[in-house]
């Protein structure tokens, strides 16, 4: 049995993410007869034992179908207005749905400041662990109305990945229109081959994503692969796969080489920095030198103020920052022990001189290993 088919059949806790484009018509209303489908298919692999999580796009599209909109809205007002609109809409399809084959729902609409704050984060993930024990399928969504970063990224790809890591679910699976990652765009290169695994996203299958395409749709193949990312680092295998295909979650599951498999990494990041990488915002970043990406890279250290040769931004101690190197490249994330104001102060200098510089007690890293995420070194 292959690596693949080995940890899809072994996975119990299963993230789906839906896209607009399969909920919906081109008109902009919802597909009854799809949707109808879709929650059965689902219900019938949470009767098999599976622990299903549902991420559903669709709030703005089902929102302008009911509105009688024949084209997104481009204003934040609208689009929020549009979103409280479709929430309502979408939750009352899945819940009749979804209770014709005995199945509860439960709907979570989150926003970026769930996952920033420590507390919301557990408190997220300990509500989705009780419905899973309790046999509901929890229905969740981007809070659109009140989310304005969100709706300008359209990022429901990146929330499933976070909420499969929140989760520790053993598999997401991201179902759209396309088949999944191809080498090129099918849309301009109709030859181009699809991928069917992924090890690790390197440069190459960087340049193999193609941007969103449409006016419902908010996402594309780049998110996906951000989202991929995510779930990589967080020890969730993912697959992209077409949601028009017949029967396409069971057939995944049943071991069908559908869509793009990537792999899930071995030494993954705990919950805790899965938090410091993802669930934050990033507030400044921090330029270190040659010697100091080596310790961070290769040594696991922390990064001490003498590697610190730039502070780009204004923050507060504690607050998340990006770690570049010299070519200005993130290598990774981390919480910064002082703000950037002390950094100013401190960049380039013996910790012996921490005290002096700054005028209070402090420890000597600028960013501890506890606190660090590095995951560009290459």
């Amino acid at each position: 049995m292959s690596k693949r088919n080995e940890h899809i059949s072994t996975a119990k806790r299963i993230v789906v993410k839906i896209g607009t484009r399969l909920l919906t018509y081109d008109t902009g209303q919802l597909n009854l007869l799809f949707i109808e489908k879709f929650v059965r298919e689902l219900a019938d692999l949470a009767n098999r034992g599976r622990q299903i999580i549902l991420v559903s796009s669709g709030a703005i599209g089902a929102g302008m179908g009911r509105l009688g909109m024949e084209r997104r809205p481009e204003s934040i007002p609208e689009l929020q207005a549009a979103a409280a609109v479709g929430q309502g809409v979408l939750i009352q399809l899945y819940e009749k749905f979804f209770l014709e084959y005995g199945r509860t729902v439960a709907q979570l609409l989150l926003t970026r400041g769930d996952f920033a704050n420590r507390r919301r984060y557990l408190n997220a993930s300990n509500t989705i662990l009780t419905l899973l024990r309790w046999g509901v399928v929890p229905v969740i969504n981007e809070n659109d109305t009140v989310s304005v970063q969100e709706i300008k990224l359209g990022d429901n790809d990146r929330l499933s990945a976070m909420v499969a890591g929140l989760c520790d679910a053993d598999l997401l699976v991201i179902l759209t229109t396309a088949a999944g990652l191809c080498e090129a765009d099918p849309e301009s290169s109709p030859k181009a081959r699809l991928i069917p695994e992924v090890h690790e996203i390197t440069p190459e299958i960087r340049e193999c994503a193609a941007g969103p395409g449409d006016s419902l749709a908010t996402g594309g193949m780049v998110t996906k692969l951000q989202a991929a990312e995510i779930a990589a680092n967080s020890g969730v295998g993912m697959i992209i796969a077409g949601g028009r295909e017949a029967g396409a979650l069971h057939r995944i599951l049943s071991g069908d080489p559908l869509g793009t498999f990537f792999h899930p990494r071995q030494n993954y990041l705990s919950r805790r920095k899965r938090w410091i990488a993802y669930g934050r915002v990033v507030q400044g970043s921090i330029v270190i030198d040659d010697g100091a990406r080596k310790a961070l890279c290769r040594a696991g250290k922390s990064l001490l103020p003498v590697g610190v040769l730039e502070v780009k931004g204004s923050f507060k101690k504690g607050a998340l920052v990006a770690v570049c190197d010299r070519q200005g490249r993130e290598i990774g994330r981390g919480l910064s022990s002082f703000s950037s104001d002390e950094l100013l102060l401190i960049k380039k200098q013996s910790s012996d001189d921490i005290i002096r510089l700054i005028g209070r007690e402090a420890g000597d890293e600028v960013i501890h290993r506890d606190n660090l995420v590095v995951h560009h070194c290459s």
